[in-house]
């Protein structure tokens, strides 16, 4: 009988999108996925190192599963992603059950390197491949509504508090016409929707044919005319006129826009890193409004960065009342050994002054997202039905275009299906309504 695998998926959406690569490469090793944890022999946990608290999640797992490894003779446990790829010693010594580490280039190894651990302990396969892409891997998708496509890895920004660079190493895209082919064949499959995935997307680059993100959007926008397009994460230096001007010209190009600012403050952004002003962030805002006018926009807040004043904290809340974002992913700052902040900036903002400038930021965000939200009453919207809502089976749940959480009632309606819907009610997070007739 074959052996199973679970994985347990922390993080971001490309880190869903490299458990869906695992699946495949196990899969056609002669594993065989197990319906649950506790069913699996091989345990594996695709790791995030981005934020402190992920990696307090996946020690949190790896704590409960140490039982489990006494208790039963042969389960496998093995660490993937980020996490191992950057702190290889501390994983084996923080957790010596641990039979394997692997770094997200090294995937394709990871069969083989299940059944060596079965003899030998403490296995790791952390090398670099600038030219890994995981082309001709067909992913084993988890949903058939919504799918996640990775065009480019890396990232070459070293933003001073980021360990992507650290953990994924340097960029390099896919090939535009891979990226056209496989967003043809997920439309032809009944996919509705694509997210184009990448940690600097708007990066990508084809130097064979000289073209960049704003000719790929357009082309897989011709190729699945039918199909929603969204992308993230975009770099605020790299995001242009003409990659915006194609969003506004194409009505399957989502109108929504995450572009992460991190900070209100120039002297901040400096610290960090980020290669532009708050003044040049904000003109970036005023093009897209130009060619977007109902553009949904998005962002990434870190309160409490190294040598962050009151008046840093003031400017990024003036920024967010300026912006006006539908949405923030907000944090206080934890460093991240292996940055260029960990080895050359002090930690100095008390804990304390942390987690209340950011409750300050959530408290504005939730302000903000309820008033923009609340515009959308009376509204009819344009909504893709994901899944059943999680209150009950008798709604639904959708998105907008401007990526807008909608719930109601499902009537003849089932997830896949696209319909409009009139907004009757609103939170800050939330839109309600019913379907229009």
């Amino acid at each position: 009988m074959a052996s199973t695998f679970y994985i347990h998926t922390f993080g971001c959406q490309m880190n869903l999108a490299d458990s869906e690569i695992v699946t495949s490469i196990l899969t056609e090793g002669g594993f065989a996925r197990a319906g649950d944890e506790a069913s699996a022999d091989v345990v594996l946990l695709n790791s995030c190192a981005v934020r402190e608290n992920a990696e307090e999640r996946l020690g949190n797992i790896l704590t409960q599963l140490k039982g489990r490894k006494r208790r039963q003779r042969g389960l496998v446990i093995g660490v993937l992603g980020c996490v191992p790829q950057f702190e290889r010693e501390r994983v084996f010594s923080d957790y010596p059950f641990v039979d394997f580490i692997v770094g997200p280039d090294n995937y394709r190894e990871l069969a083989g390197i299940i059944e060596n651990s079965r003899e030998q302990k403490r296995l790791a396969s952390l090398d670099y491949d600038q030219q890994e892409t995981y082309a001709g891997i067909d992913p084993v998708r988890t949903g058939t509504i919504s799918a996640f496509l990775p065009v480019m890895r890396g990232c070459n920004n070293y933003c001073a508090f980021c360990v992507v660079p650290v953990t994924r190493g340097r960029e390099r895209s896919v090939g535009c016409e891979r990226v056209v082919a496989e967003v043809a064949a997920l439309a032809a499959a009944g996919f509705r929707e694509v997210t184009l995935l990448g940690q600097n997307v708007n990066s990508w680059r084809d130097a064979e044919k000289g073209l960049d993100f704003a000719a790929l959007l357009d082309g897989v926008s011709l190729v699945a005319p039918r199909m929603r397009i969204r992308f993230t994460t975009s770099h605020p230096k790299d995001i242009s006129e003409a990659l915006v001007k194609v969003i506004a010209a194409r009505p399957n190009l989502c109108n929504h826009i995450h572009l992460p600012v991190q900070s209100g403050s120039s002297r901040m952004l400096d610290l960090m890193k980020r290669g532009h002003t708050r003044e040049e962030y904000l003109d970036r805002i005023a093009m897209i409004r130009r060619h977007i006018p109902d553009a949904a926009i998005t962002t990434d807040l870190i309160a409490g960065f190294c040598t962050e004043t009151e008046a840093d904290h003031r400017e990024t809340l003036s920024l967010m009342e300026a912006v006006g974002f539908d949405s923030s992913f907000m944090f206080h700052y934890s460093v991240r050994p292996g940055t260029w902040a960990a080895r050359n900036l002090p930690d100095d903002v008390p804990e304390a002054v942390k987690k209340r400038r950011l409750q300050e930021i959530i408290e504005l965000q939730n302000s903000i997202s309820r008033l923009k939200y609340r515009d959308d009453i009376g509204r009819t919207v344009e909504v893709l039905a994901e899944a059943e809502s999680r209150r009950s089976s008798s709604q639904l749940m959708g998105r907008t275009k401007t990526n807008r959480a909608v719930v109601f009632n499902r009537g003849a309606f089932s997830p896949g299906d696209t319909l409009f819907v009139k907004i009757t009610a609103a939170t800050s997070a939330t839109l309600t309504g019913e379907a229009a007739s």
